[in-house]
């Protein structure tokens, strides 16, 4: 009884320092504040906005900020902090979508690829080698203008004007969760399968073997719950370049459809007037940074709470 108490308060402490660890970076502790904050606007957008986000009249047309448009209004006369708030949505959807992708896929890919290892290591990991060669960002927007350029016009009731239609009816984004989904998981791909091929080799792996136990059970009884831990790590920081994807899609034409609000839209219409109205990039420029550089110190914050090497 007593050896069992001494593991318990043993195991608890481990994960009781990770945790005093995390609260004590003040900059992991700011960036989960503002991902809380994102998240709750995200889930109130339509109590929280004070308009619409289509919500315009032409004289209010570049209105500077005010007690009735906090930010101000954009060329269309549409209240600028209304569709701020509304661009989080689109930016924590593709961040959510982005992650749960490459955490299933590119987990269990790697998982199979270093449990079997030979042959079926080789094939599927020379398959990522060759995706891998391709330049991401470039990958994604020549999938984009395919998508955007195949699916414009098509007989309906095909399965491609099903599709057409499910990405109209969600602005534009079902095909940037398609693209972003697509290349996200190679990376986590190769993180899960080197550690598997460590993890593999120890020995409560061999006892249960030598128990009889299959496959699965050996995969994702034992081997998995010793990867997950790095790969959640190492998925918060790749949040970013999902929400980067998105902004920098949408700002040159190939993500979301107008006048579905995003962040990388609200630029692109800000520039065009930088000179004489410099917050209508401003606010959303600083919403965009922000939020990747909350994921970024939240990322850095486990990372460094999680792995004992990190620890000062």
């Amino acid at each position: 009884m007593r050896n069992y108490k001494k593991n318990e308060s043993r195991s608890r402490s481990l994960w009781n320092d990770a945790w005093r660890s995390l609260i004590r970076n003040k900059a992991a502790v700011a960036g989960g504040g503002i991902i809380v904050v994102l998240i709750i606007l995200s889930i109130g957008t339509s109590w929280i906005a004070p308009y619409h986000y289509m919500t315009g009249k032409v004289w209010d047309n570049y209105a500077p900020p005010s007690t009735s448009h906090l930010l101000g209004c954009d060329f269309m006369g549409r209240d600028v902090l209304s569709r701020l708030i509304y661009g989080t949505r689109i930016s924590l959807a593709v961040a959510l979508v982005g992650a749960i992708t490459s955490l299933l896929v590119g987990v269990v890919y790697g998982l199979i690829s270093g449990y079997f290892g030979g042959i079926v290591d080789s094939v599927m990991m020379r398959f990522v080698d060759i995706a891998w060669g391709f330049p991401t960002l470039l990958l994604i927007i020549l999938l984009m203008v395919f998508f955007k350029s195949t699916f414009a016009n098509l007989d309906p009731g095909t399965f491609a004007w099903m599709m057409s239609r499910i990405d109209s009816s969600m602005g534009g984004m079902f095909f940037i969760f398609i693209g972003i989904g697509l290349t996200s998981w190679l990376y986590l791909a190769r993180l899960a399968r080197g550690m598997t091929l460590s993890v593999r080799e120890k020995e409560f792996v061999e006892a249960a073997r030598a128990q009889g136990a299959g496959h699965v059970r050996i995969i994702f009884k034992h081997i998995l719950p010793n990867i997950i831990g790095p790969c959640i790590v190492q998925e918060m920081l790749q949040i970013p370049g999902f929400i980067l994807y998105e902004a920098f899609l949408s700002f040159i034409g190939l993500g979301v459809d107008p006048p579905t609000p995003s962040w990388g839209i609200m630029i692109n219409e800000g520039y065009r007037a930088m000179r004489s109205h410099f917050t209508l990039i401003a606010f959303p420029a600083l919403a965009l940074s922000l939020t990747m550089f909350a994921f970024n110190f939240l990322g850095d914050g486990l990372r460094d709470a999680l792995d004992p090497r990190m620890r000062g």
